[in-house]
C-alpha cells in the first residue's frame, strides 16, 4: 500500500482498542459508489475493502446484530 496522511473528507476514524497508532478509516467515495474500508498503522495504508454502496447496509446490519447478541453475552460482564 501507500504512505497517505490525510483523513477522509467524509467518514471516520476509528482507533483500535489495543492502543498504539493502529486505527481504521471509513470513507464515503459517492462518486464511485462505494464506501472504502481501511486499515493504517501510523501514516501507512496497510489493507482496504471496497463495499459497494448497495451492500452497506449489509454491512450495517452485520454490526448492528454482532452488537445486540453482545449485549446478551455473559462473557461481556453484564447482568444477564
Amino acid at each position: 500500500m501507500g504512505r497517505i496522511v490525510a483523513l477522509p473528507a467524509r467518514g471516520e476514524v476509528l482507533t483500535d482498542v489495543r492502543g498504539g497508532d493502529r486505527c481504521l478509516r471509513v470513507s464515503w467515495h459517492h462518486a464511485d459508489g462505494v464506501v472504502v474500508v481501511s486499515v493504517w498503522h501510523g501514516d501507512v495504508c496497510a489493507g482496504t475493502v471496497r463495499v459497494a454502496a448497495q451492500d452497506v447496509p449489509d454491512l450495517v446490519a452485520a454490526l448492528t446484530q454482532g452488537l445486540a447478541r453482545g449485549y446478551d453475552a455473559p462473557a461481556l460482564g453484564r447482568p444477564g
